[in-house]
């Protein structure tokens, strides 16, 4: 079962690969395309869909230490690597 936020390595396909939402601790990432067409399967894709952002909107709701704004990620150092085509 997807839990949002718990760990860094779930992700959550729907429709197959259509859909993959990224779990982090601090951020979820939803990508893809997803098709929702007018039939069984589209329903079972939408509920499948409502499911994933019910279980988002739960997991904030009792977050009793949610911050009002997410601080951003600190800066990456920069490196230097040496080009291997050369």
């Amino acid at each position: 079962m997807f839990k949002p936020f718990s760990n860094d390595t779930d992700t959550l396909n729907i429709n197959g690969d259509a859909l993959v939402i990224a779990n982090d601790p601090a951020r979820l990432s939803v990508s893809g395309d997803l098709t929702i067409t007018r039939d069984k399967t589209g329903l079972a894709t939408a509920l499948a869909l409502q499911k994933a952002v019910n279980a988002i909107v739960d997991a904030l709701q009792s977050d009793a230490a949610l911050p009002a704004k997410l601080a951003a990620d600190p800066a990456k150092a920069a490196s230097k690597t040496d080009n291997p085509f050369i």
